[in-house]
């Protein structure tokens, strides 16, 4: 199996990281440090070598450190399929992100055709009992990792979208106006329905195929009404016949933006909302493992994991657990924690980064060995 991970990361002017350059080697990286220390910080700019806007979803302008307002700039050395890639991303002030690959402008669709990157995050610990926007993205970014180019045909859809709704706010009744967008959103409708499920099927066989101590979920993609959207020529059909009511509402109430994921406990037949707060944890857990692997058995490489806090909630059972499945699988997994002996089973399994906040700048240091 060949190996994916970071060699060299730098930021520059990144979040409360003035400066900083951190030198690894293929074994998981414990970050420890008190909270505020800017831990987080290293993973989401890890998460920006990836497509769209990193793991809190933030604008180019909120990445750069203040007071400064500089601009930011994120860059790797990466060891993929044995060869050294050089990756970067930043943004000026006032101006969008750019990305670099191997020293040539490129897009954020051509990110995830060479890294793979997977988050698990604090903030998505609400996901199975959040509104269904949240579970879209979580769904989205699943895809993403399986098919990069997800994300363009997300957009195309998204930007008709918001031009046919434009019309109906409009009061807009010539049929002329909506023919090509509608055409726009089905085509690109029924694409994103077809990737979707093509992603929960390569998961569902994953976790089939593992031996975990976490425990499966089965996931579902529900649709709100209407048509299968994986079926073009219906989704348009339901787009024109939809006009009336959605002018009414002012938006499109048919499509892929509609959509929910929902998921089960298989071992005992339960919604996950219905599940308590450590089952849901367990879930999540093990969906980001399952798709680890999935993409392993895909590509050959396990993919980067970004793990934000996530032996805070774990007796030490499960984190040993959770330590044992990823070095098994050989990735690369960046995690963060308030203190070192949280990481403690790992022993010499994994790398340690100390991060401090030293006068309103993030320092890190070698973090030593337990």
């Amino acid at each position: 199996m060949s190996g994916l991970f970071l060699e060299r990361l730098t930021l520059s002017h990144f979040r409360s990281h003035r400066r900083a350059d951190v030198l690894v080697d293929s074994r998981p990286v414990a970050i420890f440090g008190p909270n505020g220390a800017g831990k987080t910080n290293i993973l989401e700019a890890i998460s920006m070598l990836s497509p769209g806007r990193g793991l809190r979803r933030a604008g180019p302008d909120d990445l750069s450190r203040r007071p400064e307002g500089l601009g930011w700039k994120v860059a790797a050395v990466l060891q993929a399929e044995a060869q050294l890639r050089e990756i970067a991303t930043w943004a000026n002030p006032g101006e969008g992100r750019q990305v670099q690959i191997d020293g040539k402008a490129a897009t954020q669709t051509a990110l995830g055709t060479v890294l793979r990157v997977l988050w698990l995050v604090p903030s998505m610990d609400r996901l199975w009992i959040e509104a269904a926007e949240g579970r879209r993205r979580f769904l989205d970014r699943l895809t993403l990792s399986f098919e990069p180019g997800h994300a363009e045909v997300v957009l195309a859809y998204e930007k008709a979208m918001r031009e046919r709704n434009r019309l109906l706010k409009d009061m807009v009744r010539d049929a002329h106006w909506y023919g090509a967008l509608e055409r726009q959103m089905a085509e690109a409708g029924a694409t994103i329905g077809a990737n979707r499920r093509m992603a929960l099927a390569r998961l569902a066989a994953a976790q089939d195929s593992a031996d975990s101590v976490f425990p499966a979920a089965d996931l579902a993609v529900e649709e709100a009404e209407g048509p299968d959207i994986r079926d073009a020529e219906a989704l348009r059909e339901a787009l024109v016949a939809g006009r009336p009511r959605d002018m009414a509402a002012g938006r499109t109430l048919v499509g892929p933006h509609r959509s929910d994921l929902a998921a089960t406990y298989r071992a005992k037949g339960m919604a996950a909302r219905d599940c308590s707060t450590g089952e849901q944890k367990a879930l999540l857990i093990s969906l980001i493992l399952a798709n680890a692997r999935a993409l392993t058995q895909d590509t050959g490489a396990p993919p980067l994991l970004l793990l934000d806090e996530v032996a805070a909630h774990l007796d030490a059972a499960r984190r040993a657990a959770l330590y044992d499945e990823i070095v098994a699988l050989g990735a690369q997994a960046w995690m963060t924690g308030t203190g070192p002996e949280l990481f403690a089973e790992l022993g010499a399994r994994a790398q340690r980064l100390e991060v401090r906040d030293e006068g309103g700048t993030s320092v890190i240091v070698d973090g030593g060995e337990t």
